[in-house]
This record gives C-alpha cells, structure tokens and sequence, in this order.
C-alpha cells in the first residue's frame, strides 16, 4: 500500500491504462465481445474489493470507464424485505429513513473506496476473472448454437474414444453418441461430415451439443440442400423411413401441377440423389410418390417390386399386399428390409404374399366353404328331398321311356342308312378296280407282233437285199454284225477284231 502512494497519480494512470490495455487483449484472445471482457473484469475487482476491510462487509461495485480506464469502486447497500447480511442489506424502513424516495430493489451508496489493489486482493481478482471469462464463452456458445438445433453441420472428427466421438464444428465441440451413430460407417480423427444437431443443452461444465448420423431429419435436409424445389416448397417430403446406412425410403408429393416430385428428387441422370447418398456414404435410398389413397400408398412403398393387388383392413389398419411369385423376393427385401421400411413409411402393417400361395389358399378356402354348406344343408335338404323324390322319380320314369322310344328309333334310321353307305361304297371301289386293270392291259406290249423285231438298214447305210423287213434266221443277224460298220474291226472292236486276236 504506501509503494502505491509513494508513486502517486502518475502511478494510478499507468495501472489504469495497463488493466485496459488487458481488457482488450483479452477480448482478442478469447474471441469475446470487449464489453462482456470488462463486465468480467469489474465483477472480478468487486469480488477482491470485498475482502478489503476498508469496505466493513458493504456490497462493492466498481465502474471501468470504457476509453479512458478510470475505475471508480465504490460500496453499497441493497434495499430489501427480509435483512440476510446486516452490512449488504438494508430494509424498507431503514431506506425511508436516508430517503422517502427509496423502495426495494434499490441500491444505496454508502461510500467510496481507493482504486489501489493488493496482491492477495489480485490474486482473487485473477480467480474471478478467469472463471466470468470461462462462462461468457459459454453462454456466447450456448446463445450462438441454440438456434441451430434442428439444423444440419459440417464437421470434423476429433477423436473416437470408447464408442464416443467428439466432432469440432466451429467455435466448439460437439459429442456423437453411440445410439447416434451408423453401425454401418467407420469413423476416423480428421474425417469431414454433415451432422444433424439433435439438441443443445446448457450443463454445469457448459453448453452440450449433441450430433447425429442416423436421425431421419439428417435426410430431409440434405434433400433440401441439394432439390431447389423441395426448399422453396414446391416438392413437400411427407414421410421418412430409414435404416441408417443401409436403405432409405423417401415420400414426395408435388404441391404443383406439371411438376413430377420424384423425378426432381433424383435430378438429371441421378445427380441430386447421387450427392445424398455420397454424403450418406453410400445408403441407398427410394423415393416414392405419395399418395392420399392407401392402396396406392402401399403399392408405391413396395418400389422397385411391382404389386398385383392390395387389400386393406382400415380398422386394424393392415393391408395384404400380393405380388408375382418372380417378385416376391424383391417385394419383401433381405432380410424383410423392404417390407420393414414399407410399413414404417404408410403406418400400416403389411402383410407380402405371392399370387400362387394366394390362389391355392382360395381354392383350399373355397372347398372348405363347400363342405360347410353342404354339411349345413344336408339337414335341411332331407326333409324337402323326401318330399320332392316321388314325384320327380315319376317324372324321370316317363321321361326314361319317351327317351327310350325315341333312342331306338334313331337307332334303326341310322343302321340303314349306314348300310347304303357301305353299299355304295363297295360298288365305286369295285369300278376303280376295273378302271385300274384297263389301264395296265393298255400299257402292256405285245411282244408277239413282228413289226418288234424289225430293224431299219436305212440307219446303217446299207443297201436293202431284199424286201423284207423282218430278221427271221441266225444267218440274218450274224449278217448283220457283219455288215455293221462300227463292228468290223473299227475303234470299238467287231467281228474282225475277234477273228484276230482268235488268229
């Protein structure tokens, strides 16, 4: 204390200047506003100030001139109902006396007290100040994240510790618990990603962010981010199922005319829905048309599978959906995965079965309901039948013996005209026998006439002997080789040749 009033005035203005000159550093290193700093710093020299015996336990308040760094402490009286501390606290009554003016609430200055601070009094300013720094930030955090709570974030893992992954989303961190996060993505330290803000909340070490990977809203806004449409409220998103990771199915509806929701969704040769399932890592998702009918609802859910029919129950809210047997595997999914998401996206219970397995239930239904009625009438039918059999096995009697009488005179028309059938027949087949046999005597030679055995000697230009035309002796023929030219010992060997080769 005297090293301070040995120093004087000149001494006071250096300390003031350097505590501002800190003020403003400390708001630069702390990214904090210069106002919340000296708040800070004044509730911090209050706190010290209190321990000075100079203030006899009066409440202190000290004032920071924002530019110039003056510092004004002074010591002061609260005014209110009930006195807890004697030496902070005053009552009505007492107040009225200093002032009629007074009411509770007010503060009443009680004195003033020399800026010169010492060291244990710093020391306590130093604890205080470091602990009003540490929770402006984190209500600065608090008031700057809770409005994006519902909002999508980009991230970077920090560390992966026990299950828990810590996420560094700008001015803070955030935490991903294990029930937020996909079984089917592996996370490692400097991986970037989008998160969904599923809460934030205000605990005693500061605000808590809590971060998603699996929440269906994590969908709707990456829908948003990427469809203009869907944004701008054109295309509206009814309903969300997914299993995060695995597949997804997505209900669009077109509030405007001309304006197909699920084409827009997907985008020019699948580029939107593409960028969705890129930062989903590869989920595969489908999006489907919505509609008010629940039939038609349920048979767009099943996508890709193509439906046959859909039978609902809207008091039990469940539906029979039947499908091709070709498509019944895809209808249902693996592991029922496509009939799952289908229920949970139409709120009904779904129920997948094949076209054959219905048809042999109806008929196994049909002949049980058969054997029911009969079973039901056979009573009722006794009696009537009873009744009824006399007079209609009279009438099957003479019935039978008109049909009788009839049948054997059909009988006998028949037999007659089927034997002038065959009658008829026998005699043109007996006619193409002798027609047949002509024919052949026809064509037959006559191997008896002599003109057969004649040979034209005008083929072989030699002069006729005689007149006749016939060859009638062995002479005639051996003459005849003889008289042959292409026989008498030419290129192709006759008589003469034969006569050589004898020679």
């Amino acid at each position: 204390m005297p090293a301070f009033s040995f120093l004087g005035n000149k001494w006071s203005l250096f300390l003031k200047s350097d505590l501002l000159l800190a003020v403003n550093q400390l708001a630069a290193e702390r990214n904090l506003p210069k106002p919340v700093v000296l708040r800070a710093v004044e509730t911090a020299l209050a706190a010290a100030y209190k321990r000075d015996p100079l203030s006899n336990g009066n409440d202190v308040i000290v004032n920071m001139d924002p530019i110039t760094g003056e510092t004004v402490v002074k010591t002061v009286q609260h005014v209110v109902e009930e006195v807890e501390d004697e030496g902070m606290h005053l009552t009505i009554d007492q107040a009225k006396e200093i002032n009629p003016d007074y009411k509770i609430g007010d503060i009443i200055e009680t004195g003033q007290l020399e800026f010169n601070p010492g060291r244990i009094a710093s020391q306590t300013a130093k604890q205080v100040l470091m602990q009003k720094l540490r929770d402006s930030e984190r209500d600065i955090v608090f008031e700057e994240y809770i409005d994006k709570e519902g909002e999508v974030l980009t991230g970077t893992i920090q560390r992966v510790e026990s299950r828990w992954v810590t996420v560094d989303i700008g001015n803070t961190e955030a935490i991903m618990p294990p029930s937020e996060q996909s079984s089917f993505e592996r996370y490692r330290p400097s991986q970037q990603l989008k998160f969904y803000v599923v809460q934030v909340a205000r605990t005693i070490r500061g605000p808590e962010i809590i971060v998603s990977r699996t929440h269906p809203d994590l969908l709707r806004k990456l829908f948003e981010v990427e469809v203009p449409e869907i944004y701008n409220g054109v295309i509206e998103i009814k309903a969300i199922a997914r299993e995060p990771g695995a597949r997804s199915k997505v209900a669009v509806l077109s509030n405007q005319e001309g304006i197909d929701a699920v084409g827009a969704c997907v985008g020019l040769r699948g580029i939107r829905i593409q960028n969705v399932v890129n930062e989903l890592l590869g989920e595969k998702i489908d999006v489907v048309e919505w509609s008010e009918d629940p039939v038609k609802f349920i048979s767009n859910s099943l996508s890709p599978a193509v439906v046959d029919k859909v039978d609902i129950n809207r008091e039990e809210e469940t539906a029979l959906v039947i499908v091709p047997d070709k498509q019944l595997s895809l209808a249902i999914g693996k592991d029922g995965q496509n009939a799952r998401l289908s229920s949970r996206l139409t709120n009904w219970k779904v129920d997948i079965q094949g076209a054959s397995d219905v048809q042999t239930e109806d008929v196994s239904d049909t002949m049980e309901d058969s054997s029911e009625i009969t079973t039901d009438n056979i009573e009722l039918n006794q009696t009537k039948e009873t009744n009824e059999q006399i007079d209609e096995d009279k009438n099957h009697l003479e019935e039978n013996q008109n049909n009788q009488e009839i049948i054997s005179k059909e009988t006998e028309q028949s037999a007659e005209d089927e034997l002038l059938a065959l009658e008829k027949e026998l005699e043109e087949l007996e006619k193409q026998e002798k027609l047949e046999k002509d024919s052949k005597e026809n064509e037959m030679l006559d191997v008896s006439s002599d003109e057969l055995w004649q040979v034209d000697n005008s083929m072989y230009n030699t002069p006729k002997k005689e007149e006749s035309t016939g060859i009638r002796f062995a002479e005639d023929i051996s003459g005849f080789y003889e008289t042959d030219e292409g026989r008498k010992g030419g290129k192709r060997g006759g008589s003469s040749a034969k006569s050589k080769r004898r020679k």
